[in-house]
């Protein structure tokens, strides 16, 4: 579960095998629903295989808010540490390879590691890094027109553009299909004038 952050703790492998038996490991085909929206977050899941969206209801329209693929962790996060109704919903796209890490034993490896130096350190820079890509969306999705936002993810993040659906992508720019076709169509015009 917790395996991206083995990299940088090796000398711990075998504290981190003791929560191997913990985990769940699940083989899911696209479009699984790991977390509906309005319930508690009662696991951090962990991808091994696969890509996986965070999205919310908008009056009967999906709004994507993020994607996550391999080696990547995530949760509700909010409902995870306060044990609140969950904002979002967590859905594979593609068929995925996840481990679901129960949150008492989460939270209990956490408090666990804290003591290990460098262990809490590590945690403020991965929750900085985070905030810090929130807040840069959230910063982009006021400053920046859909063209600009898409020309953003085709510049730092094309991961996102070779793999996922374009009608997420959409609701992740907060535009229609159409739009993302025609500015997808504008760009491929600009790039045969060079």
């Amino acid at each position: 579960m917790f395996f991206h952050f083995r990299n940088k703790f090796p000398q711990l492998d075998a504290f981190w095998d003791k929560y191997l038996p913990f985990q769940k490991r699940l083989e899911v085909p696209a479009k699984t629903i790991l977390l509906e929206e309005g319930k508690v977050s009662q696991h951090y899941i962990f991808i091994e295989k696969g890509c996986v969206r965070l999205f919310f209801n908008n009056n009967g329209e999906e709004k994507t808010v993020q994607f996550f693929f391999e080696e990547e962790g995530l949760a509700s996060f909010d409902s995870f540490v306060n044990n609140v109704p969950s904002q979002c919903s967590i859905e594979t796209i593609e068929p995925s390879v996840v481990y679901m890490l129960p949150r008492q034993y989460a939270i209990q490896m956490i408090e666990e590691l804290m003591i290990e130096k460098g262990f809490a350190q590590m945690m403020l820079q991965m929750f900085a890094l985070r905030q810090t890509h929130y807040i840069n969306e959230f910063i982009s999705f006021i400053r920046d027109t859909p063209e600009q936002r898409y020309q953003n993810l085709l510049k730092e993040r094309p991961h996102i553009i070779q793999r996922v659906p374009q009608h997420y992508i959409a609701t992740y720019l907060g535009i229609t299909t159409v739009h993302l076709s025609r500015i997808k169509s504008k760009i491929a015009k600009g790039k045969t004038h060079f």
